[in-house]
């Protein structure tokens, strides 16, 4: 009771550290406070007090009566650093918990102030206020289908895409904007095997028109070139228009479009040209030799929106839902049957892809004695045009789960209704334009 007695907090001011100070006859400094100290739990915080409380008692000093404080023999009255407060009649106040109270109606900035969970993620707001990871480095164009998704967020580039995962897994980033397909190069199939590994949900898609330029370091003419490099799909894209332009370049491969422009400017290199988008060549201080460059005028990329929690889904205007499955039984027909479910109920299917099984990739099956047969087993990825929130999705997924061993909704979420077609065209039309005014 007498060290219980002497922790006292003072009301409506901020916790002095009281010192011990020198008296007339000499003597030590004792600090008698913990204030600023850092307790890691609560074994620690009662040891801390039985140090002080043992303190106490060897001091003489009780709850009820003040008594002077020795120090090395000598007498030293208690005084505070700052601000001056003489201590109370019941002795020395000893600050034991190190809380943030208001002095002079000011909060005191000298301490940490508690986490909330609006520190950890902002509000689920649209925009500004998320932060968004893609893969890549700037200049790419997953960021620019990231600000496409979310105008105005804070774009978190990661070198690959499963960081790309971790990273809104481990609340760094609010939403992931990752690509799925391309409508030259097809499936991203490590995309596909990530959102099966991962337990993130689809909350929205984005498509982006895919605009490739030619870009070299400033004052390089195409005629020196020696080798193009950009990512394997973008230099695929653009196999034919390299040709005709007749360069005479060896082609290869990089981790992505942007990073090739930024190796480029990195190492000056003026034998070496980079295929990637218009922003690349502004932000890495490379000159566009030729503006447009793809094979088709129609290449989009079709990006997904990923986040923590999954969105509630609405019939207010289309929808689309992603499925993953897998069965484990014979024959065909467990196939035909699940795509029946989704055909008697008029739901359109967008996409269906095939994976391996990676737990399980090869099944073996005895055939009478005679040998054995080995039979690939795979994952099904299915997009189709419904929203959960109806009826019949939720009955076609019922009956879905009866012909299936495994069955996985990977999200529902709003389709991307933007006109492709005229935008891409216009784009195009306004490249080749400047791309044969420019052309020497």
């Amino acid at each position: 009771m007498a060290a219980a007695s002497l922790i006292k907090v003072p009301v409506g001011q901020s916790p002095a550290r009281m010192v011990a100070a020198r008296s007339s006859g000499g003597g030590g400094v004792v600090r008698c406070s913990l204030q600023g100290a850092v307790v890691g739990g609560r074994a620690e915080w009662q040891s801390s007090c039985a140090v002080l409380s043992s303190k106490v008692a060897a001091l003489g000093i009780n709850g009820h009566a003040a008594a002077p404080n020795f120090v090395n023999g000598h007498i030293a009255p208690l005084v505070p650093e700052q601000p001056a407060r003489a201590p109370d009649a019941a002795g020395a106040v000893l600050d034991l918990v190190p809380v943030s109270s208001l002095s002079d109606g000011v909060v005191a900035k000298n301490l940490p102030q508690p986490l909330r969970i609006s520190d950890l993620s902002p509000a689920p707001m649209h925009g500004s206020q998320l932060r968004v990871a893609y893969q890549g480095v700037p200049g790419a164009y997953s960021e620019k289908a990231a600000g496409k998704a979310y105008p105005g967020c804070d774009a978190i580039p990661c070198d690959q895409f499963e960081v790309a995962f971790q990273a809104v897994e481990l609340w760094i980033a609010d939403r992931a904007v990752l690509p799925v397909e391309n409508s030259l190069g097809g499936s991203i199939h490590r995309n596909y095997d990530l959102l099966l590994r991962h337990r993130l949900h689809i909350v929205g898609e984005v498509q982006l028109p895919v605009h490739h330029c030619l870009m070299a370091l400033p004052g390089v003419r195409k005629e020196c070139l020696t080798r193009v490099i950009s990512h394997p799909q973008a230099l695929a894209q653009c196999e034919h228009t390299l040709t005709a332009m007749g360069l005479n370049v060896v082609r290869e491969a990089f981790d992505d479009t942007a990073g090739a422009a930024e190796y480029v400017a990195a190492n000056g290199l003026r034998d070496t040209a980079a295929i990637a988008s218009s922003r690349a060549a502004e932000l890495y201080g490379m000159e566009v030799l030729a503006d447009g460059i793809q094979d088709d005028c129609g290449n989009v990329t079709r990006f997904v929106m990923l986040a923590r929690e999954p969105i509630v889904p609405r019939t207010d205007r289309p929808f689309k839902t992603s499925i993953v499955f897998a069965h484990d039984r014979e024959g065909t027909s467990v196939l035909f049957k699940v795509l029946s479910a989704f055909a008697f109920r008029d739901i359109s299917l967008t996409k269906i892809e095939s994976r391996p099984h990676r737990h399980r990739p090869i099944r073996l099956v005895d055939d009478a004695n005679v040998g054995t047969a080995k039979h690939f087993e795979y994952m099904f990825y299915v997009d189709f045009q419904a929203s959960l929130a109806e009826p019949r999705a939720q009955n076609a997924l019922a009956e879905v789960q009866e012909y299936t061993s495994f069955l996985r909704v990977l999200g529902s979420y709003p389709m991307d209704m933007t006109p492709m077609t005229a935008g891409s065209s216009s784009t195009v039309t306004s490249a080749s334009d400047s791309d044969s005014s420019s052309s020497p």
